[in-house]
């Protein structure tokens, strides 16, 4: 940059007062009740939307204190046995490091490749086992609350979400097409599908269109650069310090590129700050919020250097984030009725161990109760066949009066889900978002708690150092990985958790004359889920299983094909697990397991001609349990889970066959907050 453009930046950044000053403002902010009216969503007035870029979950917040990250104590398993954590080059394992770099939140950190055909790869095919051949070693790397302080104080102070993912596995823009309109033009209409940037000029309906006919307010907030049109590449220019790097996404339909000043396509997408000028990033929201004029719906494209892409700087981002947060204080009634979502348009190329829900692409690879069609890509001269997502997790902060209290939020969720609050705040529907989507991810009110008590979060750090040094780009610091890999630790302790609508079940049913083993799934009576089986003894899987709310959906295994035996771990929402193992052809016992109250109740069954010993343990504590159950009999036994907090693991041995396993985990959801799970704690 030329001096005169530092020199414009520090006056843009409002210098060190401003850092100075960021404590304050924001332990105000964080002390702010709600604007309680109804004790509903309708007391949020205003929704507000900044999405960055590129970054995993785990790559943030793996080690982050009570979330499903490092600690997670039931990981898929490979085909080769190990634990996804263990991703190899072909002919070592890497796990997740940290890399050796002073600083490591400044430092300019390699991108990756995050295309549709190196997405797809990593998956392959669900098995999620070539992360490290397709994007690269980086892929393992991870930031602590050393190096990003400012994120994790926010996660403390308001609430994370564990299970939010990207909505395709791939780029940028497709990744903001799902949040802008629902889709990435699924239906082949309107320029679509869209599977990279591209940028032609696309003509499906957006979501600000259908706002604007209901008379719901919104606009995009952004700098714009050299101007926002095709001669200004729509606000990514060379100077990173200005513009919206291309990140207004709605600029690249056709209907917002022809809007003449006047039309509202025009005056709300394609207007911002002028920082040529010296205009401030922020000063026309807070001219808005301190003006009463902020729109019910806001977007915020952030520029390149502050929109934490990987080779630019977390903390960058930080600073950006702090600002914006001061601009949206600036008026504490407003505050008191808004609500900031902050998450990451993808994973750049970053490893997150939490495989996805995806759509069973056939029938012989799973099956949904809802129609999957629109969810899966049919293959082209140029890009593989595949699902369109979910893609890997990536950051969600809810920042908001009635999301504070350090809680996180475990519901399965994607940039659709952003949509789908709005749906519900303004009664403005989104026809683009598939049916498998609505029946899998949430809509984010579960992230919220719109009673009429206050939380008192924790205060957030300053900033002072995350000025930008130089204001220049640097070269890429490209990490090298440990020679003796290990996993990393993840903070100890418990984290508040939201209430969630889940109430999953799996019931596993042998039939030893022809060696079959059946499972049927369902997720439970208020909400949808999706489940992923994988098999210790056959490599024909990964399976993966929708079912909607109150819906159930069956398949068959064939033991004949796994040396006349079965085992299957089915994964599911929230740290929901289930194993079955035992012998193809013998008849035996049977075991399912039912959420009642607060507790879990147990059905022991025996099918076979002896009386068989069940043993029951349980992962939470509490002493082992013997069951004699005679042939043809049913013994019903409910576990405490007080233990456990409503967290279970519960393992089920039989005395008389040691190849037989039946293992139940998860959380027993009662409609009101509780904890993380403790095993994440202990790992």
């Amino acid at each position: 940059m030329t001096e005169v453009n530092r020199r414009r930046f520090l006056q843009l950044a409002g210098g060190t007062a401003a850092f100075t000053a960021l404590s304050e403002s924001i332990a105000k902010a964080a002390a702010i009740p709600a604007g309680h009216r109804r004790g509903t969503i309708e007391d949020v007035e205003h929704v507000v939307v900044l999405m960055q870029e590129n970054r995993s979950f785990d790559h943030y917040f793996g080690a982050l204190r009570g979330v499903r990250g490092f600690g997670d104590p039931h990981p898929v398993t490979l085909d080769n046995g190990k634990s996804v954590w263990h991703q190899s080059d072909g002919t070592k394992d890497l796990l997740p490091f940290h890399p050796e770099a002073d600083d490591l939140g400044m430092q300019f950190l390699e991108g990756l490749p995050h295309s549709w055909p190196d997405g797809h790869a990593a998956y392959n095919g669900g098995k999620y086992d070539k992360w490290v051949p397709a994007k690269g070693a980086t892929t393992m790397a991870y930031l602590t609350r050393e190096d990003i302080p400012f994120h994790y104080a926010l996660a403390d102070t308001f609430t994370v979400c564990d299970a939010y993912h990207c909505s395709f596995i791939g780029s940028t823009d497709p990744n903001r097409y799902y949040m802008w309109t629902g889709f990435t033009g699924n239906d082949g209409k309107g320029g679509g599908p869209v599977l990279g940037n591209d940028e032609l000029g696309y003509d499906w309906t957006t979501y600000p269109e259908r706002l604007e006919e209901a008379g719901i307010s919104w606009k995009v907030y952004q700098d714009i650069g050299n101007g926002l049109d095709a001669a200004g590449s729509w606000g990514w220019i060379a100077d990173a310090y200005r513009g919206n790097y291309g990140d207004n996404s709605l600029l690249y339909f056709n209907k917002y590129r022809n809007a003449e000043p006047g039309d509202p396509l025009h005056d709300k997408a394609r207007t911002g700050t002028d920082a040529r000028k010296g205009e401030g990033y922020f000063d026309r929201l807070r001219a808005d919020v301190l003006g009463g004029t902020l729109p019910q719906v806001s977007w915020i494209a952030a520029p390149e250097a502050f929109s934490e892409h990987s080779n630019w700087p977390s903390n960058y981002g930080a600073w950006y984030i702090s600002q914006v947060l001061e601009a949206l204080t600036a008026d504490p009634e407003v505050w008191a009725r808004t609500a900031l979502f902050i998450t990451y348009d993808e994973n750049d190329g970053f490893f997150d161990h939490l495989v996805p829900p995806l759509p069973p692409r056939s029938a012989d690879h799973g099956r949904s109760t809802v129609d999957v069609g629109p969810d899966l890509f049919a293959g082209s001269a140029t890009h593989v066949a595949g699902p369109y997502g979910l893609g890997p997790r990536v950051p969600m902060l809810v920042v908001s009066p009635w999301s504070k209290g350090g809680y996180v939020c475990s519901e399965t969720l994607d940039h659709t889900s952003i949509i789908r609050f709005l749906e519900r705040r303004f009664g403005v529907e989104e026809p683009n978002i598939s049916p498998w989507r609505r029946a899998v991810c949430g809509d984010l009110t579960s992230a919220f708690d719109f009673s009429r008590k206050d939380s008192r979060p924790a205060g957030l750090p300053d900033t002072d150092a995350y000025e930008p040094a130089d204001k220049d780009r640097h070269p890429d610091y490209r990490p090298t990985p440990p020679a003796h890999p290990r996993l990393p630790r993840q903070e100890r302790g418990l984290r508040l958790a939201r209430p969630l609508r889940y109430a999953p079940w799996i019931d596993g049913s042998a039939d030893p004359g022809n060696g079959r083993f059946t499972l049927t799934f369902a997720s439970g009576k208020k909400a949808g889920a999706s489940f992923h089986v994988t098999s210790g003894n056959r490599t024909d899987g990964p399976w993966t299983y929708t079912t909607e709310a109150g819906k159930t959906v069956s398949d068959t295994w064939n033991s004949a094909y796994s040396n006349g035996a079965y085992d299957l771990t089915v994964h599911g929402p929230n740290g929901f697990l289930r194993v079955f193992r035992g012998p193809g052809r013998t008849a035996g016992p049977e075991v399912t397991a039912r959420h009642a109250g607060d507790d879990i109740e147990l059905t022991l069954t025996n099918g076979g001609a002896r009386t068989t010993t069940l043993e029951l343990t349980d992962g939470y504590g509490g002493r082992p349990r013997s069951f004699k159950v005679r042939p043809g009999a049913t013994v019903r036994h409910t576990v405490d889970l007080r233990a456990g907090r409503r967290w279970y693991d519960l393992t089920v041995r039989s005395g008389a066959d040691g190849s037989f396993l039946r293992r139940f985990a998860g959380h027993v959801e009662n409609g009101r907050a509780g904890v993380s799970d403790p095993a994440i704690a202990t790992v």
